[in-house]
């Protein structure tokens, strides 16, 4: 349910344990930050929105058996959607299964100005090590910058660094990429060494840190977008900050 101009979230967690409350606490999470919106419903098979009177004991039923299903605000014509996938030890970063929990959303006025409060909530509701929040378009341009030999033998767009593949990757504190915005928790932060307020005066200019310890980075003010010269020098500048990103380089 996203579209052109929606912003896909994703952040990576720790796998779920049963119904070990982060599932409803990601629902929440987004709730508190997006103002007016439910996620209260699910969806057919048909693609149509299904009500969930009961939708906490449906989310825990189906934690308790390791699952995330989608959920979402129930409007197609303002569509906000939440779920969550496995990614097995085996393609993992640092060897470990993680959940990676996905939402997607209108890159409107609104959008754009919850987008940092939602991030960090769904982030910290999953207890997240590190995520990112970026228009749909600069994602799919993005994720051409993780490169392989063997794999995938392809030159990342636009002067980007390459970037390795999560299972490459020695821990899962370490960010396998950057977005527009960034959640990074504070097991995150230490390893890339921020904030060096001698460093990342620009970057602290736009971010903010969480509650809980962790960081929302904010690359541009306005959502990333790589036509813009400005935009892209600001990209490369913050993986010339963190070389540890995609793992280019042990910390």
């Amino acid at each position: 349910m996203t579209t052109r101009s929606s912003l896909v979230l994703i952040v990576y967690a720790p796998a779920l344990v049963g119904n070990d409350g982060r599932t409803l606490g990601v629902v929440q999470g987004l709730e508190r930050a997006f103002p007016g919106v439910r996620m209260e419903w699910k969806l057919s098979k048909e693609g149509q929105p299904v009500a969930l009177p009961q939708r906490d004991v449906w989310l825990a039923e189906a934690a308790a058996s390791g699952k995330f299903p989608l959920v979402c605000n129930g409007d197609e014509r303002y569509p906000v959607t939440l779920y969550g996938l496995e990614t097995s030890a085996h393609d993992a970063s640092g060897g470990q299964a993680l959940l990676d929990v996905h939402a997607g959303m209108p890159l409107d006025t609104a959008g754009i100005a919850v987008a940092p409060a939602v991030l960090e909530g769904v982030a910290e509701g999953a207890l997240s090590f590190w995520g990112h929040a970026t228009p749909s378009g600069v994602a799919a341009e993005i994720s051409r910058q993780t490169t392989d030999p063997v794999r995938k033998p392809v030159t990342p767009p636009r002067g980007l660094p390459a970037l390795k593949f999560p299972d490459q990757i020695p821990s899962p504190e370490i960010p396998g990429f950057l977005g527009w915005l960034n959640y990074w928790s504070p097991a995150t932060a230490r390893i890339l060494g921020f904030p060096d307020p001698s460093r990342d005066a620009e970057l602290l200019s736009f971010s903010r840190q969480t509650a809980k310890g962790g960081w929302v980075v904010r690359l541009t003010e306005a959502p990333l977008d790589l036509d813009n010269p400005a935009h892209l020098d600001a990209l490369k500048r913050a993986y010339e900050r963190f070389p540890e990103i995609g793992g280019r380089s042990t910390p």
